[in-house]
């Protein structure tokens, strides 16, 4: 096991090493100048561009910008070209507040979405499944921006309380805890009613086609109750797939939901790729792209290892 670990953690520190190159290859073969930061103020004159480019490392070949840009990045000493900031203080401080609702919106998904779908499969073809089946696709197709707007304004009208922002300045104590839990639970119910939808959908299909392998109909042979070969035998067969997906979690971290946040003025990782992005701030972009790789990398090591523990037909070798 050991040595399943460590060959698995060397070969996605090579991925780590192959994306940081091509990514950082992309971005600077991309047309234009980076240190054209307005082409049409006229104070930025040729010297100005100059100064910039020298202060930005870009006077110097690719290679040894690379080694730089990552020097700085693992040092801290990397700031943004939009506001000077320090790079990582930037995205600590948006990845904590993105933090809580990544947290609430993933428990929300999969402690609803596998009681609905393992309900689904087990009462197929009734009233109960086609019913979930129905708000499942529904919520599929519906816009998320659309819903979000729709319950924005119902919330608002009805219960006459801010929806926008992170919390309400001004309130201490108990009440702003009261209020900045409020805030978060609209963008985390958004964020989690297409997951819920597909997951749900996800675990009836695969229930459905343990259910239907010659060990189940054997078990119902012996007299077994149904219970028991839907939630001991079936259901354990039915979840290593989502012991794979467990891993790939991790890059919702960095990625967010761009449109949430910006609807909802929540500022997180996600509307800081955006802005990053419009600005064409390359050391956040480039920071923010090596961060979800090994947010990746992690997840995909952290389910290679989970699938090798939990199923035996998985080798070390």
């Amino acid at each position: 096991m050991t040595g399943f670990i460590i060959r698995n953690i060397v070969q996605k520190l090579f991925t780590l090493f192959v994306i940081s190159v091509l990514s950082f290859l992309i971005l600077h073969l991309a047309p234009g100048d980076p240190a054209q930061i307005d082409p049409m103020n006229p104070a930025i004159t040729s010297d100005v561009v100059e100064r910039l480019r020298e202060s930005f490392d870009l006077d110097k070949p690719l290679p040894v910008q690379y080694v730089l840009f990552y020097q700085r990045l693992f040092t801290g000493r990397l700031t943004s070209w939009k506001d000077g900031r320090p790079v990582l203080e930037s995205i600590w401080e948006r990845f904590l507040n993105s933090l809580p609702l990544f947290i609430t919106g993933t428990l929300l998904t999969w402690t609803l979405a596998f009681p609905t779908g393992i309900r689904a499969a087990v009462k197929r073809g009734g009233k109960y499944d086609r019913t979930t089946t129905f708000i499942a696709y529904f919520l599929i197709s519906i816009p998320g921006f659309f819903l979000a707007y729709i319950l924005i304004i119902v919330v608002v009208n009805v219960l006459q309380v801010p929806v926008i922002g992170m919390r309400t300045h001004g309130l201490t104590g108990l009440p702003a805890v009261m209020n900045r839990v409020w805030h978060l639970v609209l963008p985390s119910v958004l964020s989690a009613t297409a997951g819920i939808a597909i997951l749900s959908r996800y675990v009836r299909s695969q229930m459905l086609e343990v259910e239907s392998q010659d060990y189940i109909r054997t078990a119902r042979a012996k007299g077994l109750s149904e219970d028991v070969v839907h939630y001991k035998h079936a259901l354990r067969n039915a979840m290593m797939p989502f012991v794979t997906m467990f891993g790939m979690l991790l890059p919702g971290l960095i990625g967010g939901s761009v449109i949430i946040e910006r609807i909802f003025a929540w500022p997180g990782m996600g509307r800081l790729a955006y802005d990053a992005l419009l600005a064409r701030d390359i050391p956040v972009i480039l920071s923010l792209n090596f961060i979800g790789a090994i947010l990746v990398v992690t997840g995909t090591l952290v389910s290679d290892i989970l699938c090798a523990i939990v199923d035996p037909r998985v080798s070390y070798e």
